[in-house]
């Protein structure tokens, strides 16, 4: 069928709220490029929202799920388990940088999944209720974690109440006049006025917020939550499920930090492309809620637990760390120049690969109208390209870290292009 075609039934079939402003339906893919029901080609520098730090089906993870389903497709974790289950949680175990020594581990399917067990888990190991999250986080579409998500459009703004005892302080933010300082005193400023601290259960932070703008925080205010938490015996929730699986040039962003969580999430680039998400903690935090309490029906599936063990064997074997670093400093070298190029682009940032520029207007305020200009026009020329932020005014750069140079420079020229095009 034709993109037309496919985007009839669309209109007719696909609710609104669950549809996409793109017309072209992908047919095929490989790494960092794609092929719609047309045949015109796209350079993927979204990765499937941040999915594919592998690219697109990497041939030794394809193998490793072609060899499972010839094995055990399905039987549910919870009525009998299947030895990549065990396997992936023990390197989980291994890998994640949460306190020790003894960590366990619990598979799910999606990010917001991993949030609503990581709340549970806490709630359960500390007998509190309260949960504290920040300005600008996305931690998912359930209800508790539209609850968590600080951002209204295009997210909670039809579905409330939200549930409650959920608290929110500034995500530090120098570049929106937010100090490290400034944000430690607000969740101060909300054990007076909003929640005590004896009825905390846990603060959840993105090391590095993913839908909130790719905004960093810094290894020092990490150092400072941590040591707030622990002044009142709050658990600290990383959520990884962006930044986690090479995105920054280490497994995990938190371990720029050398902190480690009591409880951490994280999901998309872990099975690259298969559903598959994971809560790893301290194992007496992990223990806290009784037998049968966590779980679902498809969670930690046979296939997905495969593919991240292939995952995690690549990660290692094509020195994927190096090349995240490596394309963080080319991005950071070419955000400079457009810097220099272009009066709108402005604040360029990066952690590893995970890199981010604004766009500003005349004003020097944040201009989401020509971020949108700006991936209109990428998208006309072939590149498929995410804005984000809480103004909306950020665009991200989530190519596979295995994209090869030529269509990496290819898909940065495309930007280049789209914004000497609107001035």
């Amino acid at each position: 069928m034709t993109n037309h075609e496919l985007n009839e039934l669309k209109n007719r079939y696909v609710a609104n709220g669950a549809a996409t402003s793109n017309t072209a339906f992908a047919e095929r893919a490989e790494n960092a490029e794609l092929w719609d029901a047309d045949g015109n080609r796209w350079i993927d520098f979204a990765g499937g929202i941040g999915v594919l730090n592998l690219g697109h089906r990497h041939p030794k993870i394809v193998a490793a799920v072609e060899a499972q389903l010839q094995k055990v497709m399905h039987t549910s974790a919870a009525v009998i388990s299947y030895a990549p289950y065990v396997q992936l949680c023990q390197k989980l175990c291994e890998l994640t940088p949460v306190r020790g020594p003894e960590r366990k581990a619990m598979l799910v399917n999606t990010g917001a999944e991993a949030l609503e067990n990581a709340v549970k888990i806490a709630r359960a190991a500390t007998g509190r209720s309260g949960i504290i999250t920040f300005d600008g986080a996305f931690h998912g579409r359930t209800m508790m974690t539209l609850a968590m998500t600080g951002k209204v459009l295009p997210y909670k703004n039809d579905f409330g109440p939200m549930p409650g005892d959920v608290f929110r302080a500034p995500f530090p933010n120098p570049l929106h006049g937010i100090s490290e300082e400034a944000s430690l005193n607000a969740i101060r400023t909300l054990f007076k006025t909003d929640i005590a601290p004896h009825r905390t259960a846990a603060i959840v932070i993105e090391p590095v917020q993913g839908e909130g703008g790719f905004y960093i925080a810094s290894p020092d205010y990490l150092k400072a939550l941590r040591a707030l938490c622990d002044e009142h015996g709050i658990l600290l929730i990383a959520d990884e499920v962006q930044s986690g699986f090479a995105r920054t040039g280490k497994l995990f962003a938190l371990e720029h930090s050398g902190i480690e969580a009591d409880i951490l999430t994280t999901a998309k680039s872990l099975a690259n492309g298969m559903p598959l998400s994971a809560v790893v903690g301290s194992a007496c935090v992990m223990d806290a809620s009784g037998p049968n309490s966590l779980g679902g029906t498809y969670s930690g599936n046979p296939l997905s637990c495969a593919a991240a063990l292939a995952v995690i064997e690549v990660i290692e074997e094509e020195s994927i760390l190096e090349r995240s670093e490596q394309m963080g400093r080319l991005l950071a070298e070419r955000f400079g120049v457009w810097e220099e190029r272009f009066p709108a682009v402005a604040h360029g940032r990066q952690l590893g690969a995970m890199a981010a520029f604004e766009l500003l207007d005349g004003e020097g305020k944040p201009s989401p109208e020509l971020t949108q200009q700006v991936c209109a026009k990428a998208r006309e020329k072939g590149l498929i390209l995410l804005s984000c932020g809480f103004y909306g005014n950020s665009i991200r750069i989530l190519v596979p870290l295995t994209v090869s140079s030529e269509v990496l420079e290819e898909g940065l020229n495309i930007i280049e292009q789209s914004l000497e095009a609107l001035g």
